[in-house]
């Protein structure tokens, strides 16, 4: 099968380190345009809806010379009206590069493995690799990652996941803040914690939010209820009550932190107007990075 991106461990952390530098460099130059999709497809399947994800990813695609094709979540059915293998099959036959946005992470791996292209995963309910690509690229152009501690406060959903596994691979001390119950998961931890030992970081989960986000240098943040979880947030609410990044907790954090947000917010919920619109905050920085990355990111795996 081609070389694919379905979790940040696909990436080990001098790859990571690769793909961002290219990044960081093309952005500097302010030229966007390359020529290694020329004549090429990108399919892109979404099963969720997007913003940043669908914008990022068709200028990125354009601007390297291809062609990309959306499919909305009707069109495709993607493990419901067709198998993932299906999809993947004949997907591979048409296109060059598939992204895919999803819920199951399982579907995102039967049809990678069935479709003889490069996959990118553009989201699923297991990992967000190219949010935290973007992120990292964003703590990088933010005072810089190595030695800097980052504490994200909230669900440890996908985008932590990511997010702990790709910034401890760059030598930093990251700290997960969530309440009982919704921690991050053990194998992330483990992986996470075998990249900060190579890599002179550290990883700890703090319960305590103020403790966890004592003397940061960056607080990070995202929604308490993702798409698919509506059902569970009064539950989540109540779960998550004290965890908010507001202006009292990030007041712990170091004078200079920035704050992070991959957006959508649930503004007021997990994060006030005042933070998030302050001027600590680098959410729209984050946010435009999210095609830079993914353009460096496309641009190596047809290098």
């Amino acid at each position: 099968m081609s070389r694919s991106v379905l979790t940040v461990g696909d990436l080990s952390a001098p790859e990571i380190s690769e793909v961002l530098d290219r990044a960081l460099e093309t952005k500097r130059r302010d030229d966007r345009h390359g020529s290694e999709l020329s004549g090429k497809t990108a399919l892109l399947i979404f099963q969720k809806p997007s913003l940043r994800t669908r914008v990022s990813f068709e200028l990125a695609v354009t601007n390297l010379g291809g062609q990309a094709l959306y499919l909305s979540p009707p069109e495709v059915g993607l493990g419901e009206r067709e198998s993932p293998e299906d999809v993947g099959g004949v997907a591979g036959r048409f296109c060059d590069l598939i992204v895919c946005r999803t819920f199951d992470q399982s579907n995102l791996e039967r049809l990678a493995a069935a479709s003889g292209v490069p996959v990118v995963n553009a989201l699923s309910d297991w990992e967000h690799p190219c949010q935290a690509l973007a992120d990292v690229l964003t703590i990088r152009e933010h005072g810089g990652t190595c030695g800097r501690t980052l504490t994200y406060v909230g669900d440890g959903n996908n985008v932590a996941r990511s997010l702990a596994v790709a910034a401890a691979g760059e030598g930093m001390h990251v700290r997960v803040s969530s309440p009982s119950g919704y921690e991050l998961d053990e194998a992330s931890v483990a992986e996470a914690t075998r990249r900060a030992s190579e890599s002179g970081g550290s990883v700890r989960l703090v319960s305590d939010p103020v403790e966890a986000v004592s003397g940061a240098d960056v607080v990070y943040t995202d929604t308490w209820t993702s798409m698919g979880q509506e059902l569970e947030a009064r539950q989540r609410l109540e779960a998550f009550t004290g965890y908010q990044v507001d202006a009292q907790l990030v007041a712990n954090a170091s004078a200079q932190a920035n704050v992070m947000h991959c957006l959508p917010a649930h503004r007021g919920e997990e994060i006030t107007d005042e933070v998030l619109d302050g001027p600590q905050s680098v959410v729209l920085d984050q946010a435009e990075n999210r095609l830079h990355a993914q353009q460096a990111l496309l641009a190596w795996l047809f290098d």
